[in-house]
């Protein structure tokens, strides 16, 4: 595994890790690596201080692999914004990425979202994927009536 610090475009620093300087490589090319502070993708090596130890001492790091959903949910209800202040800035991260996802596949409904789920479930509208705002109370009532419902934090786009 090779240990590398890395740095965005706006300077952010940040460690990787890889299998091998080849693999940063390839994923840099791809916009594959992402800053955890701002989602840049425009991410190069920083420089670094050699660490030199012997191989006993070297941890065995296994790492995680993230498998993106082939299937977008049916629904989702949007909860209100999260606050940004203790939010793990990797965390928030992954959330502008979520919230990208829904609004490039789903259909904004709004306020009408619990209307409009009932309505795909029983068959009245073409089923499709859907997401907007509901009242706790409504997204217990849909899940009584055996409607899948998500709900994420909304949190602000990474671009704005």
């Amino acid at each position: 595994m090779m240990h590398y610090q890395l740095r965005c475009a706006a300077q952010h620093e940040f460690d990787g890790w890889f299998k091998d300087s080849g693999a940063f490589d390839r994923q840099a090319k791809r916009g594959l690596i992402e800053c955890p502070v701002c989602g840049d993708s425009q991410v190069e090596r920083a420089m670094m201080a050699p660490r030199l130890t012997g191989r006993a001492s070297i941890p065995q790091v296994k790492p995680e692999t993230q498998a993106m959903p082939t299937e977008t949910p049916a629904t989702v209800a949007v909860t209100a914004p999260a606050s940004d202040a203790r939010m793990p800035a990797q965390l928030r991260v992954m959330l502008q990425r979520l919230r990208a996802e829904v609004e490039k596949n789903c259909d904004y409904v709004g306020p009408a979202f619990a209307d409009e789920a009932r309505r795909i479930h029983r068959g009245d509208v073409e089923k499709r994927s859907i997401y907007g705002e509901t009242t706790p109370e409504q997204a217990e009532s849909l899940a009584d009536e055996g409607i899948e419902v998500g709900a994420i934090p909304w949190v602000p786009r990474a671009d704005g």
